[in-house]
């Protein structure tokens, strides 16, 4: 008990801010990385947090935010995924003030968890927080239902669906995990999860720039992104979509910092540090709400990334130097901004050199795209304007021809089922496709209106000829 306290008071009180003891990275090569990697791929704005042992190394904004301001270190951006290290935190001080045992079932302490599947009552604490509960994708459309505000509502919505496998018996990657941990935070502790993250981890830690929201429309402007469309980064909001618990938390370069260096620290005994990092037999690389694996050079690593659609990012700790790092970037997921920084810092720890790219992602097929986009109008316009020619040419019996004119429409209507295949189940919503591959969708969208309008035009035009 007075370990943890000491702990806990020491970490709450402001870092050394004066001249770092010695450490193998210098805060002058991780400005410079990053200022080349800004101006060869065009991301907008980034957060840098890096430490070692109780050092903060480097912490440092750069860019601007969605809305104009400075990116700073003590600028509030989306952490993602990220978010999912903080309620497996939260759910294990429970486990270590005795009010929750990761082996029991999840409906002993949060009885209103119910599906539509008699195997639900088995799912136990830690299934959900190593994403084995046997809840996926491909058996609840997370993102495609209508999506609750609140943590209780998050969970209500499970009273009709089913589960994928048994649990236990798979791994599968799916924020409603999260979402249940969370909510079983609320009830056990009676405090909201929000009140509940600010009393027992920011404030203790001292990150006061940080706290937790349910849905898009939470999100300030210092947390929103950006899409890339031809080598320019375009604000746009984020798709509609719940995350408290699974994805919700905004925090700081400065914040992210106290986070890193309390995971060796005392903010948990060893052994909750050890059943954290612990992966499941059903997936050797996921543990309870960290990712166990090793840098390029073989370096064993603790992470966890986070992707919305508007932004990225990324925590990793090299547990045998001490170093922590974490990444935000306003892009998102499509372009994998903040994984490329964190591998770009990674190889400056291990005295690497990091890559830059040679342009914007995505820069030749984005053009490529447009490119197609405009070839498809002009004869388009042109097939409308000769309707008529055509209709006396062809006549009736040929108009079957018509039907390719059709197929960009039927992708167009079918790209959702299509992604869902691609990604092995994964759910996704329209609009997200289009936030994934803005300039495909820009030529698909703009092939299925000139192949429809190429159709009618022509089918009138015919029917007028034979009337």
């Amino acid at each position: 008990m007075l370990r943890n306290l000491l702990a806990v008071l020491c970490l709450a009180l402001p870092l050394a801010s004066g001249p770092a003891p010695p450490h193998d990275l210098a805060p002058s090569s991780v400005d410079a990385f990053v200022t080349k990697y800004r101006e060869a791929t065009g991301l907008p704005g980034a957060a840098v947090a890096i430490t070692k042992g109780r050092q903060i190394v480097h912490a440092a904004g750069y860019g601007e935010t969605a809305s104009g301001e400075p990116v700073t270190a003590g600028t509030p951006m989306a952490v993602a995924s990220v978010s999912k290290s903080f309620t497996s935190l939260a759910v294990l001080q429970l486990v270590e003030k005795g009010q929750v045992e990761l082996d029991k079932p999840v409906r002993g302490y949060l009885p209103e968890f119910t599906m539509a599947d008699p195997r639900a009552a088995r799912i136990t604490v830690r299934q959900l927080l190593n994403q084995t509960s046997g809840m996926a994708d491909s058996a609840f459309r997370e993102k495609s239902l209508p999506q609750p505000d609140t943590l209780q509502g998050a969970v209500a919505r499970l009273r009709t669906a089913k589960l994928a496998a048994e649990p236990g018996t798979a791994f599968s990657y799916h924020n409603t995990n999260y979402q249940v941990a969370a909510r079983l935070v609320e009830v056990v502790s009676g405090q909201p999860f929000a009140a509940y993250l600010d009393a027992h981890v920011f404030t203790p830690l001292g990150m006061r720039g940080s706290r937790t929201v349910d849905t898009d429309r939470d999100l300030p402007g210092s947390a929103r992104g950006h899409l890339v469309v031809l080598g320019r980064a375009v604000a746009v909001p984020e798709p509609s979509g719940f995350g408290n618990g699974s994805g919700g938390i905004l925090s700081t370069a400065d914040d992210m910092a106290r986070w890193l260096i309390a995971q060796n620290n005392g903010i948990l005994s060893p052994q909750s540090v050890k059943e954290m990092r612990t992966p499941s037999e059903q997936d050797a690389e996921y543990a309870l709400g960290w990712m166990i694996g090793k840098t390029a050079r073989g370096t064993p690593v603790v992470r966890h990334d986070g992707d919305l659609f508007t932004s990225t990012a990324a925590q990793l700790l090299m547990p045998e130097s001490g170093y922590g790092v974490a990444v935000m970037a306003n892009t998102g997921t499509a372009f994998g901004d903040a994984d490329a920084l964190m591998d770009g810092l990674i190889a400056l720890i291990e005295g690497g050199t990091p890559e830059i790219p040679s342009s914007p992602p995505y820069l030749v097929t984005d053009i490529l795209f447009v490119l197609l986009a405009l070839a498809t109008a002009g004869p388009a316009v042109r097939g409308v304007a000769r309707s008529r020619r055509w209709a006396v040419v062809h006549g009736g019996w040929r108009r079957w021809r018509l039907l390719p004119y059709l197929v960009p429409l039927a992708l167009c209507v079918t790209v959702v089922p299509i992604m869902r295949v691609l990604l092995r189940g994964g759910d996704i919503m329209w609009i997200q496709v289009v936030y994934l591959y803005p300039t495909f969708m820009i030529w698909l969208v703009t092939a299925a209106v000139a192949g429809t309008a190429v159709t009618a035009a022509r089918l009138y035009a015919a029917a007028r000829k034979g009337s």
